[in-house]
């Protein structure tokens, strides 16, 4: 059984993605998105599917959008950048251009430390390459914004009641701050315990085991509106 799935837009921060994983001790298997269906990524058996960051528009995307719409109530999956913005356009909502585009920059996301954001310090150092965004309004009521920019701009999604989640920012990124435990987090709701953890990047949660398991599923409260 593969452990995690990596789906990969032609992105050149799919292999850090994934020696991520590595380093936390899950397999990683790494397929492109224009060449695989979602009948193959389901026979692959994975436990957690990763969208990739990668150029251009959701609907460039290969088989993201379908796979988060297909399978998004089965298998937890975790959405970087453009896979986070692949996420919220296949549930309905709309990715727009940004006030300005933004290549290899940090910036503070406040977020609600919940989900794959838990026990991370809010505001935290998010590296950010991207020129679209997604807007908040388009939202469908499913999605709950987790994370914002000062500004307001959308950092990360999740889905009301599926192990969805979504993130703009690039946790892959040694720029980012705690960038191995938000994927640690995602591991944990995939049921698959991290290892290897670097020190200083990992702060357990009030409620341990417990708290992942409550997050599956659970209605969470949006952030106020800026």
């Amino acid at each position: 059984m593969t452990q995690v799935l990596l789906i990969d837009n032609y992105d050149s921060f799919v292999h850090n993605l994934a020696r991520y994983f590595e380093e936390l001790g899950a397999g990683t298997v790494v397929v492109r998105s224009d060449a695989v269906t979602v009948d193959e990524v389901r026979g692959l058996s994975p436990r957690a599917i990763v969208l990739s960051p990668g150029p251009g528009t959701p609907r460039e995307s290969g088989v993201c959008m379908d796979v988060a719409c297909a399978l998004g109530a089965e298998i937890p999956i975790l959405g970087v950048c453009l896979g986070h913005q692949a996420i919220a356009a296949a549930l309905g909502g709309r990715v727009v251009r940004a006030p300005e585009a933004v290549h290899g920059r940090t910036c503070e996301v406040i977020h609600d430390g919940r989900g794959v954001l838990a026990g991370l310090p809010s505001p935290l150092r998010g590296t950010r390459y991207h020129s679209l965004i997604v807007e908040e309004d388009s939202l469908p009521d499913e999605l709950v914004v987790t994370a914002r920019t000062p500004e307001g701009l959308v950092m990360g999604v999740k889905h009301r009641t599926r192990p969805i989640f979504g993130v703009q920012f690039h946790p892959e990124s040694v720029l980012t701050q705690s960038g191995h435990l938000l994927l640690a987090n995602f591991l944990r709701v995939a049921g698959i315990e991290p290892g290897g953890l670097p020190a200083g990047d990992f702060r357990e949660p009030e409620g341990g085991a417990d708290f992942y398991a409550m997050e599956v599923g659970e209605d969470l409260r949006p952030l106020p509106a800026q």
